[in-house]
């Protein structure tokens, strides 16, 4: 495969655009270790809470505190109904950007809800092709069946893939946590081995991840690359770091160099930074990914400055672990979520225009 390199280019925009961001030019972690280490304790507590089910259910079963606490989600969440996605969706793609779709839900231990679910995603990928959508409809295994039977999950994960080939789109699994990663790869393994239209999510903080890239890489399935949301254990996973940036940037050049599609899903200015000045964006078969509501004001400057950019828009009722993930992985947006609390509606699609 021929690649074009950005830094072989006389594209406009790069230089400028790591200075719109503000990038520097170092890879170590910046500011007060007084300050990172109030904002890791932060993530944690954020992260704990989101895998509380107690929690959860009170938010869920408490009208009005579901009210307040939706209004700051909707700076993440393009609404609970599936339309609703399709329609940022639809925008975003008039503003320039690429798609992806994703019902949020996970856990699911019902075979009828495993089915609801199923069917949800059907719709979607057949109402997303008649609006003219090429997205990347994305899910969680356990949403359709993985933590009731693999082999259901299976089945309607290739339900999946088989629809959205039919309608010309692309599904991609998403990650969970690390007790489920060998079943996800089991099923994925097999779907990829024989469908050429679903990608697979890889998180760089577990540890395995070195390991587990070589057979991925085996596969023809784009990989998204992401840090990893979850709150894993120190023997299976790397807390947020300059070390795990490091592991982050050295399983992107192994991707890059295999020439397999990767979606280099993040936020962080380093890994952008790195990733512009080595050249991978200029690759055809790579794209930024970054998800809805989270730096958009980046992602307009790369967008700008010739970037291929991916928005990850998510809808439906189950919005709050994502929520809680969303702030933990930058507290500051708790600042954010306590003004979209007391003033609905600041956020939106129209934060991309």
């Amino acid at each position: 495969m021929e690649k074009q390199k950005l830094e072989n280019q006389n594209q406009p925009g790069k230089g400028e655009v790591t200075a719109r961001l503000g990038l520097s030019s170092t890879l170590t972690e910046k500011g007060s270790p007084e300050i990172l280490s109030d904002e890791q304790k932060a993530a944690d507590v954020l992260r704990t809470i989101a895998r509380d089910p107690d929690m959860k259910d009170f938010v869920m079963r408490t009208p009005w505190l579901y009210r307040i606490l939706y209004s700051a989600a909707k700076r993440y969440v393009a609404g609970e109904q599936g339309s609703e996605a399709v329609r940022a969706a639809v925008r975003l793609r008039e503003l320039g950007y690429r798609q992806s779709l994703e019902f949020i839900g996970e856990n699911t231990a019902d075979a009828e809800e495993c089915r609801r679910a199923t069917d949800e995603f059907l719709a979607l990928i057949k109402e997303s092709s008649q609006q003219g959508l090429s997205a990347d409809i994305c899910f969680d295994l356990s949403h359709i069946g993985l933590l009731f039977d693999e082999k259901l999950a299976l089945e309607n994960a290739e339900e999946l893939a088989r629809c959205a080939k039919e309608h010309g789109q692309y599904v991609m699994i998403s990650m969970e946590e690390s007790a489920k990663t060998s079943a996800i790869y089991r099923v994925y393994e097999q779907l990829a081995s024989r469908m050429h239209n679903i990608g697979i999510t890889v998180q760089s903080h577990l540890h395995r991840t070195i390991d587990d890239l070589p057979r991925l890489l085996a596969l023809p399935g784009k990989i998204r690359l992401v840090k990893g949301a979850f709150k894993e254990a120190p023997e299976v996973a790397l807390p947020r770091s300059a070390k795990l940036r490091e592991r982050y940037l050295s399983l992107a050049e192994q991707i890059v160099r295999a020439g397999h599609p990767l979606s280099i899903a993040t936020h962080d200015d380093q890994i952008v930074k790195a990733v512009l000045e080595r050249g991978y964006l200029g690759d055809a078969y790579v794209e930024l990914e970054m998800l809805f509501g989270v730096r958009e004001e980046a992602a307009r400057a790369l967008l700008e400055g010739g970037i291929p950019i991916r928005l990850y828009v998510t809808y439906g009722t189950e919005w709050y672990l994502y929520l809680c993930h969303r702030l933990a992985e930058h507290p500051p947006n708790l600042y954010r979520a306590l003004a979209d609390m007391l003033k609905p509606g600041r956020a939106g699609v129209e934060m991309y225009g």
